[in-house]
């Protein structure tokens, strides 16, 4: 373990956006880990733990508190089961798996961070989420002062959320999936995958032909890291597709119809899903929508990520953020929330 002077979250997140942390502690292992949030805790002083970086929006006036940096990498398996920490990148792993004839996350190609972020926030895409595969997190439970281990069903997983998502109090020191050891993805389950396989949904194929088309699929969305890319400057996603609540759903679907031509939806837990990226281009921000000094704008290839052109700062992401959702909630009345956590700063 190791504690300097805090760095600027600038350099540590995908954005490339954020003031400095008062104080920095870099963990190698879960034992440094817990030792570094128990020695805050004491001190009575804020942490915010780092992994890749790649969902925070955190203040230009940075974070008055301790960072704490996930670094521990590995993984291990059991059978059908694998256990990888916290820190190690989560794209490494789902190439490891592939590489190793291990099927299961392969649809879960190209997404940045780390392992220990996806349950928090069931991070999905391509028709999976991690909450297809997970049997449990190991984790550090700050108010009870103990590590215990939390099996799926607790996680309370839904679109983009858990238990775990806008509380503090659970550290994720590794998490366990169940795998395909067959070599063959998860059934392909999203219509744009199953037409770029040439194949059908429900079918599956060998999983490192899912993943180069799931990869292929996100670098034309700029959804894969490229530092010379400033599309992929981003917190990936900026807004959740909004669910709109079953009783409500006819009204608002009849509302954007008449106003925009019907929408596109999808069936979802006590509502209907609809399109973000729909409704932003439809409100009048297309790609490319530039924010204050043409510093952000919307992506070049995709509506739903906000980018950092360069001599960006959060404030103008904010801006441009808070003139996208006010837009869609003025012309649909459908009001869209951010996905990424924000740190020190409000929408």
């Amino acid at each position: 373990m190791n504690t300097t002077v805090g760095p600027r979250l600038a350099d540590c997140t995908t954005l490339r956006l954020g003031g400095p942390a008062r104080r920095f502690v870099h963990t190698d292992t879960a034992a440094d880990l817990v030792a570094a949030v128990r020695a805050a805790d004491e001190a009575g002083e804020p942490v915010l733990l780092l992994g890749g970086g790649s969902n925070l929006v955190v203040a230009d006036e940075g974070f008055d508190g301790t960072l704490v940096r996930i670094a521990s990498t590995g993984w291990t398996r059991d059978g059908d089961v694998v256990e990888v920490v916290a820190g190690h990148e989560w794209d490494a792993f789902v190439a490891e798996l592939v590489d190793a004839g291990l099927g299961g996350l392969e649809c879960l190609s190209g997404i940045p961070g780390s392992v220990g972020a996806t349950p928090i926030q069931n991070v999905g895409a391509y028709g999976c989420e991690v909450a297809d595969s997970l049997v449990s997190v190991r984790l550090y439970d700050r108010k009870a002062g103990e590590i215990r281990t939390v099996p799926a069903e607790e996680l309370g997983f839904g679109y983009r959320t858990s238990v775990l998502k806008g509380t503090d109090r659970g550290v994720v020191l590794s998490v366990r999936f169940r795998i395909d050891r067959s070599g063959q993805s998860a059934p392909v389950r999203y219509a744009e995958l199953a037409r770029t396989l040439g194949t059908e949904t429900g079918a599956k194929v060998p999983t490192a032909q899912a993943r180069e088309a799931v990869l292929g699929l996100r670098r034309g969305k700029g959804m894969v890291l490229d530092p010379a890319d400033h599309d992929t400057w981003s917190a990936g996603s900026f807004f959740t597709n909004p669910i709109v609540p079953s009783g409500e759903a006819p009204e608002t679907v009849a509302r954007i119809t008449e106003a925009a031509g019907e929408p596109p939806r999808f069936p979802a837990e006590a509502g209907v899903k609809l399109s973000a990226a729909w409704l932003i281009e439809r409100a009048g921000f297309g790609k490319g929508y530039p924010g204050p000094g043409g510093r952000v704008s919307l992506s070049t290839k995709h509506t739903l990520a906000l980018t950092n052109r360069g001599g960006a700062s959060t404030a103008d992401l904010l801006a441009l953020a808070g003139e996208v959702r006010d837009g869609v909630e003025a012309r649909f009345g459908v009001r869209l929330h951010p996905e990424p956590l924000l740190i020190g700063c409000a929408l």
